[in-house]
């Protein structure tokens, strides 16, 4: 299944309402359905004209996602790193970090990982700056990655 997939990169007006709602769909039937945490997952920041979409597709149907954001101060900021269930074991949550990495280039980076996933994250450069905290009911790290010089 891997081999077959397509890389897509793109911002909100380059978005079509059948591919963003397929994304949309994505995210909520992991983070809110499978997760069991109910919280708004829609937060209003997809829509930011310099937000980035980047996903990987069977097809016209994604299978894992995750979004950059600016964030003040000048970082970009990974978040809503996604895979589908049917997906998953087979690296594509590191296929969609390299590839956001490679798109963010030399900036300063942030995310908030869940806290089971931080040493996935410490392979890609980040590390922990900050005590643990509950985003949703699920437990978080909040994580950094330098800018390069």
């Amino acid at each position: 299944m891997t081999a077959d997939l397509t890389l897509h990169i793109a911002t909100i007006d380059q978005l079509d309402a059948p591919t963003l709602y397929r994304l949309l769909r994505l995210r909520t039937d992991v983070f809110v359905v499978e997760q069991a945490d109910p919280y708004p997952e829609l937060d209003g920041r997809d829509l930011e004209p310099s937000a980035v979409h980047l996903w990987l597709a069977h097809g016209d149907e994604p299978v894992g996602y995750l979004r950059i954001l600016d964030d003040p101060g000048g970082a970009a900021r990974i978040g809503r790193v996604v895979v589908a269930e049917s997906a998953r074991g087979s690296g594509l949550a590191g296929r969609l970090m390299s590839a956001a990495l490679e798109h963010i280039g030399e900036r300063r980076c942030v995310l908030d990982a869940q806290s089971h996933l931080a040493d996935f994250y410490t392979r890609y450069g980040f590390s922990v700056t900050g005590p643990e905290f509950l985003d949703g009911s699920i437990p978080h790290l909040p994580m950094a990655r330098p800018a390069a010089h």
